[in-house]
């Protein structure tokens, strides 16, 4: 399934909009988009940090966002990292959590 290539600052916070989400990159970033931005690759792990969600008085914050790998796209040897509808954010007992707010992501560049 084809998605735009996830840059640097393209997921800004988690499902319930209280959780600011930052990658860490793996390797030095190679490409990039739009002449300034990095582009991620599925190696790179996207924490997400200040999520409040709760299930009955108890926390359950989203700590990671899990996205698609390009099949056909690759950056370091690594799959590029693409936001397709099956973009999730994860509780550490990787309960899913809802979908990742996307608002600054890259809309020029696709991949498969």
């Amino acid at each position: 399934m084809p998605g735009f290539l996830i840059q640097v600052g393209g997921i800004t916070t988690c499902f319930h909009q209280s959780g600011l989400v930052t990658p860490t990159l793996v390797n030095p970033p190679r490409v990039k988009v739009n002449g300034v931005q990095q582009v991620l690759t599925i190696a790179d792990a996207m924490v997400v940090a200040g999520c409040l969600f709760n299930v009955s008085g108890a926390p359950h914050p989203c700590v990671k966002v899990q996205v698609e790998a390009a099949a056909r796209v690759k950056i370091n040897g690594q799959p590029a990292a693409i936001l397709t509808p099956a973009a999730l954010c994860l509780a550490a007992d990787l309960a899913p959590q809802g979908i990742p707010n996307s608002a600054a992501t890259q809309k020029r560049v696709t991949a498969t």
